[in-house]
């Protein structure tokens, strides 16, 4: 008789592909190459908000703080993001300052620094992908407070781009590593 095994899956890949696209996808629109489109908002609010939630409750399912923190928390941003962008042009409601988005977006710039430090006793992708979050959210954090500061928007793109392809390269890695059951991606 043939014994079955439940394996449990990762759902930190699902996490982390949400999170690579979203980022990527509107990086490039902070850079310009890409407007910032419903394309850019579906993703946001189905890769980079639910998809993220759902591994993060995953993640908690598992016993996982960490993970589940960070995808729960960023895939609530994403969502938030998205509100902040829309609600003004559905409901009677003014539009955000630049001041208030930047405060809020360095906010989770201490947020991502004081996740960096839990990723010190893990894996160098991690750790350089936290401190990439941590530089993106800063860098746009300063632009939207100080507009004219314009690099910082320009930044912001350039360490997102890493940043979001970074978080696809794990993702696939996790995935592949798992089922060859070696390292094909160096992680």
């Amino acid at each position: 008789m043939t014994e079955v095994v439940n394996k449990v899956s990762n759902p930190a890949t699902l996490g982390l592909f949400g999170f690579g696209v979203t980022t990527v996808l509107l990086s490039l629109a902070n850079l310009g190459l890409l407007d910032l489109s419903m394309v850019i908002i579906a993703v946001a609010i189905v890769l980079g908000g639910f998809a993220e939630i759902i591994a993060g409750i995953l993640e908690f399912k598992i016993g996982n703080t960490f993970a589940g923190t960070v995808f729960v928390a960023f895939g609530l941003f994403w969502l938030s993001l998205v509100l902040i962008l829309l609600l003004p042009a559905i409901g009677d409601v003014g539009v955000a300052s630049s001041v208030s988005i930047g405060a809020y977006l360095l906010i989770f710039a201490l947020f991502s620094l004081l996740l960096f430090v839990n990723t010190l006793k893990s894996i160098l992708t991690f750790k350089i992908l936290m401190a990439l979050v941590t530089l993106l959210f800063l860098f746009l954090g300063i632009f939207y407070i100080v507009p004219t500061l314009t690099i910082f928007l320009t930044l912001g793109g350039i360490v997102g781009v890493l940043a979001g392809l970074l978080g696809i390269y794990i993702s696939t890695g996790m995935i592949i590593n798992a089922d060859w059951e070696k390292d094909v991606f160096k992680l």
